[in-house]
């Protein structure tokens, strides 16, 4: 019988969680991976025995999947905090689309994804879908980055900074779509921002030209109780119904928020095999509403979670926004069993990949999936005694624990560093955007 091929890595760590099969903890396994993809996955002696150009040891450490954050506004990072504690409405209309109108450019995007990435690498993210504007730019970044990504195209009923109209807007997203077809790490969704900024008419364009692509469509659906009862009285229809009639949903329909679900809402999701993208502590800040996540999970729908844009959040840390999820989910459904460590784990990556149409290739440790995976230190004195690595990951572990994280066998974080920003540089430029936004507030 011929060797087995050598591995380019061999991860060494204390405790190893798959994600799938669900609810297992391995102690003292290896991971291997060769070209990209994860080769071996097997008991420490067993890997040992396999040859490696590197070998790491991580003692103390817990290797999960990447995470993945199902929906964001990454370039957002350059308003954060810029408008705290005013309800969600006062926050977009009054504050955030007038600083958009003002401020965003290419430069902008440019600098907030960099920015937006460098976060999410440091909190153990890997994968991340993307709303905003100037899509090709946020694409650019993620290329160069080594991150992977989701896309969305943004499409309103009004002009918006890169777009004069929804039809520009699509004229880019295809030729956007054209150019990121082969991509390894990059993928393109179309995201109509909401039903109350996007119409009937629009929407078909948009459902059309998904179906022929076979694109995702990322869309904020029943983000308070006040965008349902506006509907309801402007047109006796609830949006997810609206968007049910129009043919919008289905197994690529990515529904963000959804705090608003009643048995209707509920069966809909359903029947089209829908996910839903849960952000928690975006809805809490803008007291938009809870999110029925138990009742979603206990029904067969896919639930991912988000952590919205650092504007309403305020950080892109994912795996707070679990914590804060599964905690929220146990008051909401009046169960301390709601959401257990275990699903809040795979909400953050099986469930995300899942959602963006990549559980094929991502969200799990599994031989043959791309070796997309993040290294947590569990050694600290406030993650001791570790009775449950997965616990204490989800209740008592933040994201300044994670020490390596790897997109496709890449080292994007070694030793809590990043490899390919300059952290420094990284928030000069940050500062430098907020004293002129600050500056142009104050005259």
């Amino acid at each position: 019988m011929p060797p087995a091929p050598t591995l380019d890595l061999l991860l060494l760590p204390s405790w190893l969680v798959p994600v799938e099969p669900a609810g297992v903890v391995f102690k003292d396994y290896a991971l291997g991976i060769r070209d990209g993809l994860i080769e071996f996955i097997g008991p420490r002696a067993d890997g040992m025995a396999r040859s490696a150009v590197e070998v790491l040891e991580l003692p103390g450490c817990l290797l999960t999947p990447g995470m993945v954050n199902a929906h964001g506004h990454g370039a957002m990072a350059l308003f954060r905090g810029l408008a705290d504690d005013l309800p969600l409405m006062t926050w977009l209309q009054d504050h955030i689309w007038p600083a958009e109108g003002r401020w965003v450019d290419e430069a902008f995007v440019r600098d907030g994804m960099d920015l937006a990435i460098a976060e999410q690498l440091k909190g153990g993210i890997t994968c991340f879908a993307d709303m905003y504007f100037f899509p090709k730019i946020a694409a650019e970044r993620v290329h160069e980055s080594g991150m992977r990504a989701q896309i969305s195209v943004p499409i309103l009923d009004f002009p918006v900074p890169g777009a004069r109209d929804i039809d520009e807007a699509l004229r880019q997203g295809i030729a956007l779509f054209d150019e990121l077809r082969d991509h390894p790490r990059v993928s393109l969704a179309f995201g109509p921002h909401a039903p109350y900024t996007v119409g009937d008419a629009n929407l078909e364009k948009v459902r059309v030209l998904a179906n022929q692509l076979d694109a995702p469509i990322q869309m904020h659906v029943h983000e308070t109780a006040s965008e349902v009862q506006q509907a309801l009285e402007h047109t006796g229809e609830r949006p997810l119904a609206r968007l049910a009639r129009l043919g919008m949903l289905g197994p690529r329909f990515q529904a963000v928020h959804m705090t608003q679900v009643n048995d209707d809402d509920l069966a809909l999701l359903v029947e089209n095999n829908c996910s839903v993208v849960h952000c928690p502590e975006s809805n809490l800040k803008l007291a938009s509403g809870f999110c029925p996540i138990e009742r979603l999970w206990q029904a067969g729908v896919n639930v991912a979670v988000g952590t919205d844009g650092a504007a309403s959040n305020n950080d892109l840390d994912l795996l707070a926004e679990v914590r804060t999820a599964a905690l929220l989910a146990k008051a909401v459904a009046g169960s301390a069993t709601a959401v257990d460590a275990h699903r809040a784990l795979r909400m953050a990556t099986l469930n995300g990949a899942r959602a963006l149409g990549l559980d094929a290739l991502i969200g799990s440790l599994e031989v043959g999936k791309a070796a997309d995976v993040v290294a947590f230190d569990l050694s600290g004195l406030a993650q001791q005694p570790v009775y449950n690595p997965v616990s204490q990951l989800i209740y008592a572990t933040g994201r300044d624990c994670v020490r390596h994280l790897w997109v496709a066998g890449q080292a994007l974080l070694s030793d809590g560093r990043l490899t390919g920003f300059d952290e420094a540089a990284l928030a000069a430029r940050a500062r430098a955007w907020g004293e002129r936004i600050a500056a142009s507030d104050a005259q």
